[in-house]
């Protein structure tokens, strides 16, 4: 049985909004990674770069549940960052905040020159700027007390 679609239907009438949400997830991404280049007085290739690490550190800390709810608040491009590469059947390290850091440090590259506590905060604050209240209490929550610490408080 062949299926062969129209050029309507793969057009679609809503063409013109599509690209137009395709151009508003782009500018938010940006918006995020100039925010936290910012914050860090860091280029933008740089800060992207570990926004990406940060991202990925804490879905791989979270349960699936606590991590599908963060994934729906994050920008749609964000979101693709997010889960790039995600292997749901790896199970998570260790917990602990020096293990956290150090995961954040060995996938961005190591450079003795950055503070990975000070770095990893700022991206927790653009969080917290971005998400609900209520989804940060919880992934904070979800993380060991040490760890909290990085996060903005309440």
């Amino acid at each position: 049985m062949s299926f062969k679609l129209s050029r309507s239907f793969i057009m679609g009438h809503n063409s013109h909004t599509s690209f137009a949400d395709f151009t508003h997830a782009a500018q938010q991404a940006q918006q995020w990674v100039r925010e936290l280049a910012g914050d860090l007085s860091w280029s933008e290739p740089s800060a992207c770069r570990l926004l990406r690490c940060v991202l990925h550190t804490v879905r791989d800390w979270l349960s699936q549940a606590e991590m599908a709810d963060l994934s729906a608040q994050l920008p749609v491009l964000v979101r693709g960052i997010y889960f790039e590469g995600w292997k749901p059947s790896v199970p998570a390290c260790e917990r602990t905040k020096r293990d956290f850091i150090l995961s954040v440090r060995n996938s961005f590259g190591y450079d003795d020159e950055i503070d990975f506590n000070v770095a990893i905060s700022a991206v927790f604050k653009l969080l917290d700027r971005h998400i609900s209240h209520g989804e940060i209490v919880q992934v904070r929550n979800s993380m060991k007390k040490s760890l909290r610490k990085l996060w903005p408080v309440d």
